[in-house]
């Protein structure tokens, strides 16, 4: 490596997981390089090998892994060039943290839970430098605020527990940083936040990567987020790279089938078309023109939902829970999750409902399934008041009215075959004859939402979390529902899987003529999937209007936030 501007140059770098039924070569004789000083996004979806990118370079692959093949030329601090990959353990370990740092995707697995925030911190401190305890406090102190922690004090006295997603991500960035680093690795570090959230720390990110005049290598599978804080990027797939080059050539000259296909799939503010292109559009010779739903059909198409009644009627809905008691018992102060809403959805509509984490949306989704019992209020289905029925009188509406909900692993039985999770609901409520013909009618079931009816006897381990969210969504579609509330249902999935969830989603309501509550905190998916969008904020409604309106026109200050935080929003 001979030129003095570059810090890391990486030749043919390959990655293996062998066992004795398999052998994976998860990254394939790739090589990059990143400058002094840049900014290196790396993209592409799941299983695509950009984590495992990092991490051989971090030296932290367990067996069965191993790095076979490839060179990671550095230049260390004192000019001098060394191979990452082949240094021995003991020095590997002084450049890990020192010279080279890294920030994990899920800051709560990554934090010790039984260490206080800032011992940990000054854990990674005290390690690579000649610090006593009370230095070693004082400089954690400093990195807090560095980092724009609040509450310095506290937050070095707190447990990860005790302190927000967006902070623990912070403490992250400060453990990170804390001994200067000329290399910072940041793998998914925002994947989990809110939108808000999320602009602050990629603002953070690219503040003290030009005041300290490190490089960052930004793995991501959002383009959107590259876009906002690269200079270079590097598209992987299958273990490869299939493009590179500065930020703006690649979003302007998209040449990979690939590149183009992860570009087109993710919804846009700025337009509504009818269906999101996928990576299998782009697979085809000549991919399908983008299709857009023009201001007076979609007019008309509002104008027709409001001369129906209401499916759903929610009037004035509280939902608080007990914060405080008195010594006699009585409460002193609530938690207010949900507190005075009122909405109307209509008969094949979708009503989206936005806001970040804690602001009381899926709390108000599972108030109005009566999943949690509202504190005051009605709720009206179908003309029926159901605020107050009993659960055995609840159970017949239970069919008309499913719920999707966000993570796709937990919500199916491990133990259960995929085909009878579909089918047990509707032996439940008894649709169908027979066995056999409720087993028939699964079988469609997974014909229609994307799937083969021989992976009936499949369990949930054996799916991906798209392939897993759509058994959830043929499951709540069993009992021919009227209405389903979708909750964050594609939050945790990549941008090009989460298209054809949407797209699925859509086409399922034109044909079922499904009503649905579309819960995010993302804007963008909101706008493409909604009719109409309430914003909420601490447990209020703090704005609605019809999506288009809304985004072209946001009356609030939190709205107008919201859509400026989407990464590579246009927001007016």
């Amino acid at each position: 490596m001979t030129d003095p501007s570059m810090l890391l140059q990486v030749q043919g770098l390959t990655t293996e997981f062998r066992s004795r039924d398999a052998h994976v070569v998860a990254v394939r004789n790739i090589s990059f390089q990143v400058k002094k000083a840049s900014v290196v996004g790396i993209v592409g979806e799941s299983g695509s090998g950009k984590s495992v990118t990092s991490l051989s370079l971090m030296r932290l692959i367990q067996p069965p892994g191993q790095v076979s093949a490839g060179q990671a030329w550095f230049r260390n601090r004192t000019g001098a060039v060394v191979d990452l990959l082949t240094l021995p353990p003991r020095e590997m370990q002084r450049y890990r943290g020192n010279e080279l740092a890294m920030i994990f995707q899920e800051p709560m697995t990554a934090l010790n839970p039984v260490y206080r925030c800032g011992d940990q911190v000054a854990e990674a401190l005290r390690l690579h430098q000649a610090l006593s305890a009370r230095q070693a406090r004082e400089a954690v102190l400093d990195l807090f605020r560095e980092v724009e922690l609040p509450r310095v004090e506290d937050l070095y006295r707190a447990y990860p527990h005790e302190v927000s997603g967006g902070q623990k991500q912070r403490v992250m960035i400060a453990m990170a940083i804390a001994n200067r680093p000329s290399l910072l690795i940041a793998d998914e570090p925002t994947t989990a936040l809110d939108v808000t959230v999320q602009k602050q720390i990629l603002r953070l990110i690219r503040r003290l990567q030009q005041e300290q005049q490190m490089s960052v290598m930004f793995i991501t599978h959002d383009l959107g987020v590259v876009r906002e804080l690269a200079d270079d990027v590097l598209v992987m797939h299958e273990g490869q790279i299939v493009e590179a080059g500065p930020v703006e050539d690649l979003f302007q000259h998209p040449q990979h089938p690939y590149t183009r296909g992860l570009l087109a799939c993710r919804p846009r503010m700025d337009r509504r078309p009818t269906r999101l292109l996928t990576l299998q559009d782009f697979q085809a010779e000549t991919p399908p023109a983008e299709t857009l739903i023009s201001p007076a059909a979609f007019e008309a198409r509002l104008n027709s939902l409001r001369s129906q009644a209401p499916l759903l009627q929610v009037k004035d809905l509280r939902t608080w829970y007990p914060l405080r008691r008195n010594l006699a018992g009585q409460v002193r102060s609530h938690v207010k999750a949900v507190d005075g809403v009122s909405l109307d959805v209509y008969p094949g509509e979708t009503l989206g409902l936005a806001g970040e984490s804690g602001c009381g949306k899926t709390t108000l989704g599972r108030t109005i399934l009566r999943l949690t019992e509202p504190t005051q209020g009605q709720i009206r289905f179908d003309g029926q008041d159901i605020t107050h029925l009993s659960q055995s009188q609840l159970r017949p509406l239970r069919r008309d009215m499913q719920i999707v909900f966000q993570d796709p692993y937990s919500s199916l039985n491990p133990r259960m075959r995929i085909g009878d999770a579909i089918l047990e609901p509707m032996a439940v409520h008894q649709i169908g004859a027979t066995q056999q013909a409720r087993r028939d009618q699964v079988y469609e079931l997974l014909v229609r939402v994307g799937l083969q009816p021989e992976m009936y006897q499949r369990y949930p381990h054996e799916f991906s979390g798209g392939q897993r969210q759509r058994i959830c969504i043929a499951r709540a579609l069993a009992l021919r529902p009227r209405m389903i509330i979708c909750d964050e249902s594609v939050s945790a999935l990549d941008v090009s899987v989460q298209a054809q969830v949407l797209n699925l989603l859509k086409e399922l309501q034109a044909e079922l003529g499904l009503s649905y509550i579309f819960i995010s905190h993302d804007l963008g998916v909101v706008k493409f999937m909604s009719d109409r969008i309430l914003i909420m904020r601490a447990g209020k409604i703090v704005e609605q209007a019809d999506a288009e309106t809304l985004y072209r026109a946001p009356q609030s200050d939190y709205t107008r936030e919201l859509i400026a935080a989407v990464p590579g929003s246009t927001a007016p």
